[in-house]
């Protein structure tokens, strides 16, 4: 019934559309040690936007928009898919929504990832169809320590996975029936930023029976399987209480808070995997799950308890083998750290949400994560906010662009690598030149307002860029604020110097189009290579040594 439905829809919006004979749906494939996004058999870095929550439910506000994302060199737009939408009368589904978005986007030439906001968008069910809220019988909430349900629905409601399910796996038949030709959809998110509020575990009676039950034994053989892999955090919960395999919660993870969330972190995540399986039965693509993370210091419930945060990762991978990744969602300024933890062999990095898109640190967070990091893709928040007026968002963006295929051919390799200063949590930023090998030269690379001193205002958290090796001694430097030294590695020659400099852009043929000539004050008389601040560019470079 759910294909009948999905193709019915197909045939009323979508027969209009060229469908040029099946493809493979989107697919992971591992590069070296990287891991990308394979579409139409090629693979596919995100430069990327997500949309505002309520932006997608409505064709008229977007009309304007997607030519505008795609004129600032957005490549790939997440978009929210709402359940309420697509299914508001049990069982009826209404593609409306979905299939103006998906037409708008190729005429556009814009790829999409789905972010499905169905049980839980931002911890809370607000989402749902009102045959949900209004159902607290067939779709329980959770509930406080007290008793106060909680606009939240539990995961003990065994109806609302079967309801959830059957309206996302229709959504995933539906995008096959409409999409599998094309490719338009690359990846979808199950819901959105998981977690319990305000407290670390729901207190409904079902979830008290289920805590009084022992840990199930796939989260304890997961544990000692993974020993000596295990996140810090887990690893020291679960050792310093002698690694049981048999037990309560509190006995097995601590008593509090500690047990909770981890009781927390499993029931989401097995509600989570039995909805990708859904989707993915009705069609097979790359599927994620974002986090929003917790503040430092504060107690679980008081951020979103039980997602999949850094320290609760096992968890997870444990309880919900059948999503493809974990990604974190960023608003605070420890980009580099928060990144490095979610960068993991077992889990491909892609960065959903990372600030909003006016964040003047966005574009080195870019520039950093798709280099240093071999992401997926990278997407700030609220992209639909800034479309009119881009700024350096949209100057970087064409650069990321130009470099797209640069990028991807070396991702997994050593031929590339990026820069950005680090901060804490705190927003203390540290300067510290950073270097790394790249073939037979070590570069340093330095953040600088002005090469005579070092960089003081906090608008150089900013600065940025990366390195990428296209010859024996020929390299790519992009960025801007950055100033890079370079020294040749072994052999009997120790000095380096630069042969020969340009500025310039690749067309859209890939050719690359040279500008200046760059020589004398502009390189310090051969001395560094610099990408001045507030201007994002290319630079092409060829190295030569001497004595």
């Amino acid at each position: 019934m759910i294909r009948k439905l999905a193709l019915c829809s197909a045939a009323l919006s979508i027969a209009a559309l060229p469908f040029p004979g099946l493809a493979n749906p989107p697919e992971l494939r591992r590069q070296g040690s990287a891991t990308q996004l394979i579409v139409n058999g090629q693979p596919h870095l995100i430069i990327g936007g997500e949309l505002s929550n309520s932006a997608a439910s409505s064709a008229d506000y977007m009309a304007p928009h997607w030519a505008r994302l795609k004129a600032m060199h957005v490549d790939t737009v997440l978009a929210p898919v709402a359940w309420e939408l697509i299914e508001p009368v049990e069982g009826r589904y209404d593609w409306s929504s979905f299939d103006a978005m998906l037409k708008a986007a190729r005429a556009n030439d814009l790829k999409l990832v789905i972010l499905w906001f169905g049980a839980w968008k931002n911890s809370m069910s607000t989402y749902v169809p009102s045959w949900v809220k209004r159902d607290q019988a067939r779709f329980p909430r959770a509930q406080t320590p007290g008793g106060q349900g909680i606009e939240i629905l539990s995961t003990f409601g065994a109806e609302t996975l079967k309801a959830d399910s059957r309206a996302f796996a229709a959504l995933m038949a539906h995008i096959k029936a409409v999409d599998d030709a094309q490719n338009t959809v690359v990846m979808t998110q199950v819901e959105n930023e998981i977690g319990m509020l305000p407290v670390a575990r729901d207190y409904s009676p079902a979830a008290n029976a289920a805590f009084r039950e022992p840990v199930p034994a796939q989260l304890t053989e997961y544990l000692a399987r993974n020993r000596d892999s295990l996140v810090p955090e887990m690893k020291a919960m679960w050792l310093e209480r002698g690694a049981k395999m048999q037990g309560s919660w509190e006995e097995l993870f601590g008593p509090g808070d500690a047990a909770a969330e981890v009781f927390t972190a499993w029931h989401y995540a097995h509600f989570a995997d039995e909805l990708t399986r859904a989707g993915k039965a009705g069609y097979a693509m790359p599927m994620y799950v974002n986090v929003a993370l917790n503040r430092p210091g504060r107690a679980p419930g008081e951020y979103p308890s039980g997602g999949p945060l850094p320290h609760l990762f096992d968890v997870w991978k444990a309880g919900a083998p059948s999503i493809d990744f974990l990604a974190p969602d960023i608003y605070f300024p420890n980009f580099t750290r928060i990144i490095a933890r979610y960068d993991r062999s077992d889990n491909p990095l892609f960065v959903p949400e990372a600030h909003n898109a006016d964040n003047p640190a966005v574009p080195a967070n870019a520039f950093y994560a798709l280099a240093e990091h071999d992401a997926i893709g990278f997407s700030p928040f609220s992209i639909d906010s800034i479309d009119a007026e881009p700024g350096a968002l949209k100057q970087a963006y064409g650069v990321l662009q130009q470099l797209k295929p640069f990028i991807l051919q070396h991702q997994g390799t050593d031929r590339i690598a990026g820069f950005k200063p680090h901060q804490a949590y705190d927003e203390t930023v540290d300067f510290a030149p950073q270097e790394r090998v790249i073939g037979d030269y070590r570069f340093t690379v330095s953040f600088t307002m002005d090469i005579q001193r070092p960089a003081l205002t906090p608008q150089t958290a900013g600065f940025g860029g990366m390195i990428i090796q296209i010859g024996p001694e020929e390299y790519l430097i992009a960025g801007q604020g950055i100033t890079v030294t370079f020294k040749p590695v072994g052999g009997d020659q120790p000095l380096a110097g630069i042969d020969v400099a340009h500025e310039g852009v690749f067309d859209a043929a890939g050719g690359w189009k040279p500008g200046r000539l760059l020589n004398g004050d502009q390189t310090h008389q051969g001395r560094h290579i610099r990408l001045f601040p507030g201007d994002w560019q290319i630079q092409r470079v060829k190295l030569y040594r001497y004595r």
